[in-house]
């Protein structure tokens, strides 16, 4: 069969590259990025990820690199805060760490890698496994833009999340002793603190004492603007994986698992040589109900209910609602 073409090097274009190398495909990753880099992400990998990270083959290479285990989990809302043991223990694994390590198992199993490369849909040939992350953003009066940098201080085994009057910030570890700062705000709350990050965490003082601990070892990185959608059948030739299927909302922190599993179809079905709508209905079979339930929380959130909402919920049926049911 002719060479399949992978547009982006991330999580989900490499799952691709190895699920159509494990098919006896031929494989090209195109990638804009010269290298790999640190990349705007909460680093939260959910306990279903230990499924496809063993179908990928890299299970006890992912081990190998240290992650943290993260076995709790906390919401914040001003003062109230609602806390559980999550089910399974979950892991911390920087973009950076994760990205290397599956790049590297997809060039081990035979994938060609192009670096620096600009790829327009007009070049797009062939067959075409689209994981370039989010499509362009409309332009709206009211913008959102993600943040995230690495700290070292006392690291806790939890991921928090602290919803606050500009916006929310999710904190977890990771490796080497790390932890990762990462949120959401608004582009006018930005503008108000002249798009010191510093300044803006300040602003809310229950996250301000959370990291008052720990030294920022990363210079804060920017994405946006942010618009987020659920996975939806277009029309096309390319095998959509990861962001390019559906941005969920990041706070769910199903971002990673979602992209090592739509990624892994995504590259089997090329392989297979399934139809491209066969593969969005597969997609969106698995991702429909916890992006639903994302989107509700995240009106909650934007309305000010998500303080009531998380006291009627339990906890763990809020995390579970907001996963994928299956595994590969």
């Amino acid at each position: 069969m002719a060479e399949i073409q992978i547009i982006g090097a991330g999580p989900a274009g490499s799952a691709a590259a190895i699920g159509a190398l494990q098919h006896s495909a031929a494989v090209r990753i195109a990638d804009r990025a010269r290298e790999t880099r640190h990349k705007v992400c909460g680093e939260f990998i959910s306990p279903e990820a230990s499924g496809i990270l063993e179908q990928l083959g890299v299970w006890q290479e992912f081990l190998g690199v240290g992650p943290s285990c993260i076995r709790r989990c906390a919401l914040h809302f001003g003062s109230r805060v609602k806390a559980w043991k999550l089910p399974e223990s979950a892991f911390g694994l920087s973009r950076l760490a994760l990205d290397r390590l599956l790049l590297e198992r997809a060039r081990s199993l035979g994938a060609a890698v192009e670096r620096g490369v600009a790829i327009r849909a007009a070049e797009q040939c062939g067959t075409t496994v689209l994981a370039s992350g989010r499509g362009t953003a409309p332009r709206t009066a009211s913008r959102l833009f993600g943040f995230k940098a690495h700290f070292r201080g006392p690291a806790t085994d939890a991921v928090e999340l602290y919803f606050t009057e500009f916006g929310y910030v999710g904190i977890n570890p990771i490796e080497n002793g790390l932890t990762n700062v990462c949120g959401i705000a608004p582009e006018h709350r930005l503008r108000e603190c002249g798009f010191d990050l510093d300044e803006l965490a300040s602003r809310s003082s229950l996250l301000a004492e959370r990291v008052r601990p720990l030294t920022r070892t990363l210079k804060w990185l920017t994405t946006g603007p942010l618009t987020f959608s659920r996975p939806q059948i277009a029309a096309g030739t390319a095998y959509a994986a990861g962001d390019a299927l559906g941005f969920v909302d990041p706070f769910t922190g199903s971002g990673i698992l979602n992209a090592l599993l739509t990624g892994w179809m995504a590259g089997t079905a090329a392989a297979r040589q399934l139809a491209v709508a066969e593969h969005l209905r597969s997609c969106r079979a698995l991702l429909e109900r916890p992006a639903m339930i994302s989107g509700l929380f995240r009106a909650a959130i934007q309305r000010g209910y998500a303080d009531h909402l998380a006291w009627l919920v339990p906890g763990r049926w809020m995390y579970r609602l907001t996963r994928v049911a299956v595994r590969p």
